[in-house]
């Protein structure tokens, strides 16, 4: 059969020709592999811009963060050490036998359940306590110190998140220790993995993690030292100790392996 001036075989290839079909699937295969070499791995690809840092601060602590904008940031539920997920982020609030035990909301939805059921993201249990939340409508975020979702004030109860923990009081350096155990602050003076969330005055957004442990105040020291340095406005400390877990491109840190039930994760695009 002719085509074009070319003709066009079908069937089993000769004998001749088994060399030059061999050569081409080795090549082929070859080029492939030289291919996927240079490519960026496909679970790099599907998330949204962030920056990544290292910073020993002078009193010792390491800090690794990713600095992100609020819109970027998604609230998930989870049952999995923050390593092991398909997610870039860090872990997310306090929790006990699955239940959350610190506000995870997102347009005045918890992340597991309903409003007002116990477990559910709904509650800073215990007490009232430091909360992360992000207006969409004003564009800001701030700290608010409440109990309960009921009690967090936004513009729009459908356009916020909001992620519970303790307040760091950053720009209360008399105070701060004491609001932080009024809101049972754990493992206060003990050396523990530590992490948290905190955002500077052009409202990016820095997720940050020891891979050391370290107290409460040398935490917070370091925060202040090295993340946006002069710029910080606020933030709260994160569940800590063997839940302090970041996944990324340039570093993993599995805390002591447990699981967690609540992490701050990337969006994807």
């Amino acid at each position: 059969m002719k085509a074009g001036g070319w003709k066009l075989v079908f069937g089993w290839p000769g004998k001749s020709q088994l060399p030059l079909l061999l050569a081409s699937f080795v090549l082929g295969n070859l080029i492939a592999v030289m291919f996927s070499a240079v490519q960026p791995s496909s679970a790099y690809l599907p998330f949204k811009h962030y920056a990544y840092q290292e910073a020993k601060a002078s009193n010792g602590v390491k800090l690794y963060s990713l600095r992100t904008a609020p819109d970027n940031i998604a609230l998930k539920p989870i049952a999995s050490n923050v390593a092991l997920t398909e997610d870039y982020g860090i872990n997310g609030g306090f929790f006990w036998n699955g239940d959350l035990l610190s506000i995870a909301v997102v347009n005045d939805q918890p992340l597991k359940g309903q409003q007002d059921d116990y477990g559910s993201g709904w509650y800073n249990i215990d007490v009232p306590k430091g909360t992360l939340v992000w207006d969409e409508i004003t564009r800001r975020f701030s700290v608010q110190v409440a109990i309960d979702a009921h009690q967090l004030h936004v513009t729009d109860k459908g356009r916020y998140w909001a992620q519970g923990g303790v307040s760091m009081s950053l720009q209360d350096d008399g105070h701060w220790a004491e609001r932080a155990l009024a809101e049972d602050m754990p493992a206060f003076d003990e050396a523990r993995l530590r992490s948290g969330a905190v955002y500077d005055d052009k409202q990016n957004l820095y997720l940050v993690v020891t891979d050391k442990p370290c107290t409460v105040e040398q935490f917070r020291a370091a925060v202040l030292e090295k993340v946006s340095r002069g710029h910080l406005v606020d933030g709260i400390f994160l569940d800590g100790d063997g839940s302090s877990q970041m996944n990324s491109a340039q570093k993993v840190l599995k805390g002591d392996s447990r699981e967690v039930y609540q992490m701050l994760a990337l969006k994807r695009k």
